[in-house]
């Protein structure tokens, strides 16, 4: 079969590849070819379902305040940003005839609300600036990485072998295969292998931005064995992936009875406190959803990061729901009684029993859906201890669900062996990383795809220069 000769092939077709191609393209302005190889029959799979479809695809927060959101090294990600703005990204793909709008929390959407429109821009912008995407090119093997690593830079000295036989070589090469999570989209962990066998450090990894469990929110009694999930290893120079059980229970198991009663219920302004052996991590306010995976919403996603992080490690793990964070607890114990003061002198209520009389002092203070959820985990709660079981609602989490439905991936190629200023390797010159194949991950709001984008683009115009 014909070999293929390109100056910069980008592997992966995803947010950060396209703006890599775009950026290495528009640099050579047809001064050399750029190449995408996407496995997938389409570019953008995993783009396409971000945000439920609607692609929060960045925030507008100043570099201070997006960076407080990037872990776990945020000023890695510094120079990259400052040259791929969000208000850069967002011109950009307004420049290739995508408009956005910017809606609660600096969280900017097309303004179509449809991510595929963010995939029709992205793969516009690197055609029109002369990159070629082809699909259905799964890369089986680089060659000569382990030369590459002694300094063989030479006209050429990449080359790719797809499994459909096809080779391809170039002089620059940029690994855009993001990570394990969502692997239906193509994301099946190819980059940590070959930066594995560049020589490439590979930090563990693990699902975050992802629903944690509750103790007996599923009903595993008739789970044969621990499901098996990929979870990233370092294994000396070697990138290796292991099969691991600890912690993951995957979505597809059934709810308990509890967790039937929790799931469907949206809290708004609720405050979430985790522990981790026995001490208090992390503290956070907003929304959280209970769902058919577990704990999720914007401030689940926000503490699953450490969750299962801790959990993957062997730690012991709680949260605190704390359903009134606006009223301290002897306030809330004031308004308690008195509502039960009420409750009790209402003449309709005088032959009815203490627990008719207490369930009905929590429509006052709980949402109709969620009472009896709390009432079955907390039994012995009654209107002298309710303000206090209120604001310190205890569960402790079982596990987390895994790369089937994670909405990133944590943990990757090592930053130490990365030059922040252009993104290519420090340890094989012509090779670089950008996206989620990375160390580098952050939270939800749009911020894990700026980063996919600016990293990108950077990898793009600095193999091109």
């Amino acid at each position: 079969m014909k070999v293929v000769s390109a100056d910069i092939v980008v592997i992966g077709g995803g947010a950060a590849g396209l703006m890599a191609a775009a950026g290495a393209a528009q640099t050579l302005n047809g001064a050399g070819r750029v190449i995408v190889l996407e496995k997938m029959p389409r570019p953008g799979r995993k783009i396409m379902i971000t945000g439920k479809g609607r692609c929060n695809f960045t925030n507008l927060k100043s570099w201070n305040e997006f960076s407080s959101h990037i872990h776990p090294k945020p000023n890695f990600l510094k120079p990259a940003f400052y040259n791929l703005s969000s208000e850069k990204m967002i011109d950009f793909l307004a420049g290739h005839g995508m408009e956005s709008i910017v809606e609660r929390g600096d969280r900017a959407f097309p303004s179509s609300h449809l991510a595929s429109d963010v995939v029709d821009a992205l793969v516009r912008a690197a055609e029109s600036a002369g990159a070629e995407i082809l699909c259905g090119k799964e890369v089986e093997e680089i060659s000569r990485l382990a030369a590459l690593a002694r300094n063989d830079s030479e006209e050429g000295s990449f080359s790719l072998t797809c499994t459909d036989g096809s080779v391809f070589t170039c002089r620059k090469l940029i690994i855009c295969t993001g990570g394990l999570s969502y692997p239906k989209t193509g994301s099946t962990g190819d980059g940590y292998r070959w930066a594995g066998e560049a020589g490439h450090k590979v930090r563990p990894l693990f699902p975050s931005l992802t629903a944690i469990v509750p103790r007996g929110y599923k009903d595993l009694s008739t789970r044969p064995s621990a499901s098996l999930e990929m979870i990233g290893k370092q294994g000396g120079k070697t990138a290796s992936l292991e099969m691991t059980g600890r912690g993951h229970i995957h979505r597809s198991e059934p709810l308990s009875e509890i967790g039937e009663m929790l799931c469907g219920n949206q809290l708004k302004n609720v405050g979430l406190r985790v522990f981790i052996d026995g001490n208090e991590a992390q503290d956070e306010f907003g929304d959280m959803d209970f769902t058919d995976g577990g704990i999720e919403g914007p401030i689940g996603f926000k503490v699953s990061r450490k969750c299962v992080n801790a959990i993957v490690n062997g730690s012991k793990v709680s949260v605190l729901l704390d359903m009134k964070p606006a009223v301290d607890l002897e306030d809330l114990q004031v308004r308690i009684q008195t509502l039960w003061n009420e409750v009790s002198k209402d003449k309709r209520n005088a032959q009815k029993l203490y627990k008719d009389r207490f369930r009905i002092l929590l429509t006052k203070v709980l949402p109709m859906s969620l009472i009896p959820a709390f009432v079955k985990l907390n039994p012995n709660a009654d209107h002298k201890t309710l303000a206090k079981t209120l604001k310190n609602w205890k569960f402790e989490i079982e596990g987390y669900v895994g790369y089937e439905r994670c909405v990133i991936t944590a943990g990757g190629v090592s930053l130490d062996d990365i030059t922040p200023k252009t993104l290519e390797s420090k340890l094989v010159p012509g090779l670089y990383f950008a996206g989620e194949v990375l160390d580098l991950d952050a939270d939800t709001g749009g911020y894990n795809l700026q980063t996919a984008f600016s990293t990108g683009y950077l990898a793009g115009i600095s193999s091109a220069r």
